[in-house]
């Protein structure tokens, strides 16, 4: 259903040195890039969604929506937790620190949250962290 994730950025070589040790860790690589935007999913493969930073084409500065979120589902726990130290690690502000969340998705939801520098509010996602940890 998804084609591409976009969000926008004040500061594309930031953005780039944010997102490309992130999904390098899962398994995605970089796929476009100019002045104006950087990409990252599969080359080799179309059907894998793309996640895009750009700065915005109306030369405006990025915003950031309130209640706007990409969630990126992880196969373990352990990916959650290393991708969240990662982002941290590298300039994003934390949003919720990695764990379950019994009390709104159930006994097997495994998340952490950040916002990267600027300010996009992005989640790791392990569906059954108790399986996969």
């Amino acid at each position: 259903m998804i084609g591409y994730t976009m969000v926008g950025t004040s500061d594309l070589n930031r953005a780039k040195d944010f997102y490309n040790p992130l999904f390098e860790m899962m398994g995605l690589s970089p796929c476009y890039e100019d002045e104006q935007v950087a990409s990252w999913g599969d080359r080799d493969d179309e059907t894998v969604p793309q996640f895009l930073s750009c700065l915005p084409y109306d030369g405006n500065p990025a915003t950031v929506g309130n209640g706007t979120m990409t969630a990126f589902r992880l196969p373990t726990a352990t990916l959650v937790d290393a991708l969240y130290e990662m982002a941290i690690d590298g300039g994003g502000r934390d949003e919720g620190r990695p764990g379950f969340r019994p009390e709104r998705y159930g006994d097997k939801f495994y998340v952490a949250y950040v916002r990267d520098p600027d300010g996009n509010k992005l989640a790791f996602v392990c569906y059954d962290g108790r399986s996969n940890p």
